[in-house]
């Protein structure tokens, strides 16, 4: 039986600043708008960190019964080192996926934005289907554009839409930088396993692209938001925060440029993560100042 600690190593905590940026982003335009409603800010922070560690435990499931984590070099994978049984793990992400449904079906009810619905709906089957059925789209090169949909269009203009309950071009123009981040978590990860996901059948985006094409995108993913961030200026000059995080993207960035593989990619994930971490704070402050 697998301890509490292994369970939370099995939700993948350094993934989850890929929830809580664009939480924050989203809330830091409601408060450029005027609209900030802290409440609904923290429920709807709550939906996405249950989405993001039932995705994860998702995609132990589902990776562990295809047998495609037996030689995974990254962080523990509950069904693929049989530290717990397949059907306890798939009621872990059914659980998440339950809790961020009554959540965001408060959220819905509050604004009476029924179409809503369909979004969370959206969002919970992209969440199964990354690794999950008999074709998962994880498998065929689509996880970077699910995650850049989700984890960035969906969530930031979808946090803002909850607060001022109408959908702006400035939540739209945020979530770009904030879902290219969140791809970048997802492009490392893929990096460090391109050597076992090829030949175990999950062609993802890093396999399709082969290892130098792969760093040259990871390079990209962490630059590019930044450039994003600075054409924002005209309209808010604070976005010109994000560039006291610059400094961070050196130390990953030269890692991956230099060929780092394997355990070595596993600190980059880790450092990824921070980037996004303090980028996404000065964003949405940022965005909120005038």
């Amino acid at each position: 039986m697998a301890t509490p600690a292994q369970w939370l190593a099995g939700a993948r905590p350094r993934t989850l600043p890929a929830a809580v940026v664009p939480v924050a982003v989203g809330t830091g335009v409601a408060v450029a708008h005027d609209g900030a409603v802290w409440w609904r800010a923290l429920l709807a922070l709550f939906v996405a960190l249950a989405l993001q560690v039932g995705v994860n435990y998702a995609n132990d499931y589902s990776d562990g019964v295809k047998g495609t984590d037996k030689d995974r070099v990254g962080p523990l994978r509950l069904v693929g080192s049989g530290v717990a049984a397949p059907k306890r793990v798939l009621a872990a992400a059914l659980a998440c996926f339950l809790a961020a449904a009554v959540a965001g079906l408060v959220l819905v009810v509050v604004t009476r934005a029924w179409w809503l619905l369909l979004v969370g709906l959206a969002s919970i089957l992209a969440a199964w289907f990354y690794t999950g059925g008999s074709r998962p789209y994880g498998y065929r090169a689509l996880g970077e554009l699910s995650v850049f949909v989700f984890f960035g269009l969906v969530a930031v203009a979808g946090t803002t839409y909850v607060q001022v309950e109408h959908l702006t071009w400035l939540s739209l123009a945020a979530a770009v930088p904030v879902g290219l981040l969140a791809c970048a978590l997802l492009v490392v990860n893929n990096l460090r396993d391109i050597v076992t996901d090829g030949p175990s059948g999950k062609r993802t985006l890093a396999v399709v692209l082969g290892d130098t094409r792969t760093r040259l995108a990871y390079a990209a993913a962490l630059v590019l938001p930044f450039v994003c961030a600075l054409a924002l200026v005209p309209v808010r000059p604070f976005a010109a925060l994000t560039v006291l995080a610059l400094p961070l993207v050196v130390t990953p960035v030269r890692a991956v440029r230099s060929g780092a593989t394997g355990p070595a990619l596993i600190a980059t994930l880790q450092q990824t993560g921070r980037l996004q971490l303090v980028f996404g704070a000065l964003f949405a402050l940022g965005l909120a100042l005038f």
